[in-house]
């Protein structure tokens, strides 16, 4: 007898949860699905299997989405998930919908409440305090950095010219590194003289395991990550790069305050250039404004966000200019009309020259973005769109960026297709805002993306004044580059190029 309970408990329990859910399971009913649900498990066990495998199903997945219309719906297990292909919608959602979906508890782990990362609650006021952080005339002053670490980067990559397929990563990495710390918070960490810097090791190691975690399901659950050693790995890289903030942070603020008692005695110090972390000092109200914790807060996520998203891009940039020679000598000739055969620093004068290199980077991100999907929850039942579909409260909604940037109805025929002329202003006017959104669009989008341009644009040059990207060229419009699914989208092998001087 007992042993029929124990058989039948399961099952009994299952279908009282069925039953509870009822109203839930109606209104989805009425949405497309995928084909691959499972009862109970949906897609999930189909998400099992490393971060290539990941990335293939979100691939397939927006595809079928934009085959339905552009919204169709999956289950992770009991959790409901809607994906969205479709740019009106997308600019729906993306406007209306500003909560981030709990996934993103495993980063707060690590960086905290940051404003990219919080609750609306959390994200509203810190938003408008950092607003003027990003104005152009600001941003602009950085340019010196990005010339002076690009020239570093240019010089690192000397010996490396000849050699086939070496991977890249790690130079764009700890150049990313060195510019986002000196732009950040005014220091210099040298991770180009030393790939094992401390802070930079720390960095991404943080990303590698906030990233495991969210893509293996055992990971989860906070009482059972505490039993592998992850956690405790985690826990100490995270203290390594806090602590530096910290020291960093401290010392900011004395210098803040002896500014201000200098200038209160109309006395002057030696001109210092702003950085992010003055910006937030003085924007939040000085010592009356964010504590010691929110700056951290701010910065580390302006640090890993800005890191990360930047030399991913000029990564795909790289390895697509190497299966397309041609548009990389359309490059070289317009920085060859700008530069000529002078080997000075770009300027910030320069950058609007840069038209063709700008269409080049915009379609790597169009066609690689550096986060191919954005994930928001409902906080109450919505009723949407000109179909009158019911969002139901804590239903999670999948912004598919790769979907949406690959969605015949706005790019054509040859959405699948490298050409960056497509972003000449002839062929862009009239394509939905919402088609292009590699930093995301509406209220929480990017405030990041003119500092990401710029910085790109400044590298990238540097990179193609010097050297030619060889690589096998591609067969036909169609890139085919096989990528893995972390927090950022990443190649398998790891950004492999081939150099040569020119």
């Amino acid at each position: 007898m007992i042993l029929w309970i124990f058989c039948f408990l399961p099952i009994i329990c299952y279908g009282l949860f069925r039953f509870s859910r009822r109203h839930l399971y109606r209104v989805a009913n009425k949405v497309t699905g995928t084909e691959d649900d499972i009862a109970f498990f949906g897609i999930a066990p189909y998400l099992i299997g490393g971060s290539e495998r990941t990335m293939d199903k979100l691939q397939e997945y927006s595809y079928v989405t934009t085959s339905v219309g552009g919204f169709a719906k999956s289950w992770v297990g009991p959790l409901l998930y809607y994906m969205v292909t479709d740019a009106e919608k997308i600019e729906i959602i993306l406007k209306q919908h500003l909560e981030k979906d709990n996934i993103l508890r495993f980063i707060r782990f690590a960086i905290g409440y940051a404003s990219i990362f919080a609750p609306v609650s959390i994200w509203r006021p810190r938003r408008k305090i950092a607003v003027p952080s990003f104005s152009p005339k600001i941003i602009s002053n950085f340019v010196d950095v990005f010339a002076r670490e690009s020239h570093t980067l240019v010089h690192k990559l000397k010996p490396m010219v000849g050699i086939r397929s070496f991977k890249i990563w790690k130079h764009l990495n700890a150049y990313s590194l060195d510019a986002v710390m000196e732009t950040a918070m005014g220091v210099h960490v040298n991770a180009q003289e030393n790939h094992d810097n401390p802070i930079l090791t720390a960095t991404n190691r943080i990303l590698d395991y906030v990233s495991e975690r969210i893509f293996k399901l055992w990971l989860q659950p906070d009482w059972l990550y505490k039993w592998f050693p992850q956690h405790g790995k985690l826990v100490y890289y995270c203290k390594v790069l806090h602590d530096y903030t910290d020291e960093i942070i401290e010392k900011k603020r004395k210098q803040v305050a002896e500014r201000e008692i200098a200038k209160a005695n109309g006395t002057t110090q030696a001109h210092q250039p702003l950085n992010f972390l003055d910006l937030l000092i003085n924007l939040s109200g000085g010592e009356k404004g964010y504590s010691n914790m929110e700056l951290r807060e701010e910065v580390m996520t302006f640090i890993i966000a800005a890191m990360d998203t930047s030399a991913v891009s000029m990564g795909f940039t790289l390895m697509l200019l190497a299966k397309y020679p041609e548009a990389q000598q359309k490059v070289f000739e317009e920085l060859d009309a700008v530069f000529g055969k002078s080997d000075r620093l770009l300027e910030k004068d320069d950058l609007p020259k840069l038209q063709y290199l700008e269409r080049v980077i915009k379609e790597a991100l169009r066609l690689y973005p550096s986060v191919p999907i954005i994930i928001r929850t409902t906080t109450e039942d919505v009723v949407a769109f000109k179909e009158n579909m019911t969002l139901l409260k804590g239903s999670g909604i999948i912004v598919s960026i790769w979907g949406i940037h690959r969605n015949p109805k706005y790019w054509g025929p040859d959405a699948h297709c490298f050409d960056p002329d497509r972003f000449l202003p002839e062929r862009i006017d009239g394509v939905p805002s919402c088609a292009f959104i590699p930093f995301s669009h509406g209220p929480r989008n990017c405030l990041g993306y003119q500092y990401a341009m710029m910085s790109m644009k400044t590298v990238l040059s540097s990179i193609l004044r010097r050297y030619r990207v060889v690589g096998e060229p591609e067969a036909g419009p169609i890139p085919h580059i096989r990528v893995r699914m972390e927090i950022m989208l990443k190649p398998i092998d790891g950004f492999e190029v081939t150099l040569e001087e020119r």
